[in-house]
């Protein structure tokens, strides 16, 4: 079975049905990952740029982000760090927006979503 998933792009094999309960949580974030493209886009228009070019924009700078992901020889704190001049605009918006208090939010979100898969 799992070479019938190799061919449509990946299987990881989980041990049991807890490891895949924890698997299952991080997809319920998708769709806030849309969301929030959609706000960043949102935020544009309301500061005047047209709405296909601030969509257009968004997507783009997100799609090559996402390419970095393939990048497994690098953990995601590096690929973050790597994308971040210290005291610049990256760095600034992460810890104003997504600071402790947000990430502790997050991951009572996921434990929450957990404890209903179990």
């Amino acid at each position: 079975m799992d070479a019938l998933f190799e061919q449509l792009g990946g299987a990881l094999p989980v041990a049991d049905e807890d490891a895949f309960n924890v698997f299952s949580a991080p997809t319920g974030t998708l769709t806030t990952h849309y969301a929030c493209l959609a706000a960043l886009v949102s935020w544009a228009v309301g500061r005047g740029i047209a709405p296909d070019a601030a969509d257009r924009y968004v997507r783009g700078l997100f799609r090559n982000v996402g390419r970095s992901l393939s990048d497994e020889t690098r953990p995601l704190h590096q690929l973050a760090a790597g994308h971040e001049t210290p005291r610049g605009n990256n760095e600034r918006i992460r810890t104003t927006w997504f600071d402790p208090a947000d990430a502790a939010a997050l991951k009572e979100a996921l434990d929450g979503l957990l404890s209903n898969l179990r």
